[in-house]
């Protein structure tokens, strides 16, 4: 499983689980690992959680831009 596949892993279990939302905003190293079931090296996970976060932020800045966008309607 590459860094793309468990971005998308990890986003899908926070789509689908909000506790698992609190625990990665807490803790996104122990949350990723926990998830996937391996205890990766330093770097990847931290790629994994820059990922993660990018998508989030993508996703809510995607839905401020159709609010935005819904107003001068």
């Amino acid at each position: 499983m590459d860094v793309k596949d468990q971005v998308a892993e990890v986003i899908k279990q926070i789509k689908k689980d909000p506790e698992f939302g609190n625990r990665f905003k807490s803790n996104p190293a122990a949350a990723v690992e926990a998830l996937l079931g391996v205890d990766l090296p330093d770097g990847v996970v931290q790629h994994v959680i820059a990922g993660v976060k990018a998508k989030l932020a993508s996703k809510e800045a995607g839905g401020l831009a159709g609010k935005i966008k819904g107003i001068f309607k």
